[in-house]
């Protein structure tokens, strides 16, 4: 969605402190500038056009197959890849919702599939029975986010089992891990394990969130070798060589991107607990953001935000989303947050 409209509308170059897009507060780290720039002196040059050098050091990393292996140009480019590669008008592609919106998106607008939308628990879980019982002839992709975006609420090893079981063998079931980094439940699904034990998952994740690229564009999918292959097809020229070489870098510093990690996570409880004390309805999440259903209060809510020069995401009456930012940022939002339930709920 436009960056106008992700704090009910005012354009995000208002604001001062950013907490409506999930991004990681921290500059770039040394190595990773360095890694990008020295690429950049190229860009005259296309990039790898199969991302090689990216692939091996993904399989290296996860111990896994380079032919399990697709990169593309964000998560995002990664799951309207998919979902072209699988579904065609008139077969099902199923998620939760409220979830990802690209989803949605993606699916009608874009390949002509038809999308089946299950709800989320009231704790804003996915229901994986009600999901399972959803399936049809006609269901080719079942997208499951975990962490879920918006709710911050993660899909448990067990119940997970349990749904796989439940799934035709030639329905390819998606984990969506944007956030998996910032997972710290030791009972949640772990996408990489996962993939190795069933031949019908898949699993996507990115450089944008936890590796601080978002600007750079790096996604990838670890999924069957036939599905990987079909991928790789579909992304010619989808990741620049800039990209390309910061997320290597990346990925050679996994620890100090880790430490930074841990540095957000404590800032989410940190966070967390403050809301709670103000009286806030505030679900714990397993991501690098928090979610507050506020209903028809959201964008009430948001203008307070945006008058303290904060930028939180709307979406629609549901609630709003507001990411772990820099700790200023985080306590101005606080301060905003506390000074919302003293002027409206007396």
């Amino acid at each position: 969605m436009h960056a106008a409209s992700r704090s009910g509308g005012a354009p995000t170059a208002e604001f001062t402190h950013l907490l409506a897009a999930n991004e990681n507060p921290y500059d770039p780290l040394p190595g990773v500038l360095d890694a990008a720039i020295a690429a950049a002196r190229r860009f005259n040059r296309y990039p790898d056009i199969g991302c090689a050098r990216l692939i091996a050091a993904l399989a290296h990393r996860f111990d896994l197959p380079p032919t399990r292996f697709a990169a593309g140009a964000g998560s995002v480019g990664v799951i309207q890849s998919l979902i072209q590669a699988m579904a065609a008008p008139g077969d099902e592609v199923m998620y939760a919702w409220r979830s990802f919106e690209a989803y949605p998106v993606i699916t009608k607008a874009i390949c002509g599939a038809t999308p089946v939308a299950v709800p989320l628990t009231d704790e804003g879980y996915h229901d994986l029975d009600a999901m399972a019982e959803r399936v049809t002839a006609r269901t080719r992709l079942i997208f499951l986010c975990t962490p879920n975006n918006p709710t911050g609420r993660t899909v448990g090893r067990d119940e997970l089992a349990e749904f796989l079981a439940r799934v035709p063998e030639d329905v390819l079931v998606v984990l969506d891990e944007a956030y998996a980094e910032f997972v710290s439940d030791k009972d949640a699904a772990d996408g990489i394990t996962v993939c190795r034990e069933y031949p019908n998952v898949a699993v996507v994740r990115t450089f944008s969130k936890a590796f601080g690229l978002a600007g750079l564009r790096i996604g990838f999918a670890i999924a069957p070798e036939a599905v990987a292959a079909a991928l790789r097809t579909m992304a010619t020229y989808g990741v620049s060589q800039i990209g390309q070489e910061a997320a290597i870098a990346s990925l050679a510093a996994t620890d100090d991107v880790m430490k930074r990690v841990d540095l957000v996570i404590a800032e989410r409880h940190r966070m967390e607990d403050a809301l709670i004390e103000q009286g806030w309805p505030v679900s714990c999440s397993q991501a690098n953001f928090l979610w507050l259903p506020l209903r028809e209060r959201s964008a009430e809510f948001a203008g307070v935000c945006a008058r303290a020069g904060i930028g939180v995401r709307v979406l629609a009456e549901d609630g709003v989303r507001v990411t772990v930012g820099a700790r200023e940022s985080n306590d101005l939002f606080l301060a905003a947050a506390a000074n919302f339930r003293l002027e409206h709920d007396q």
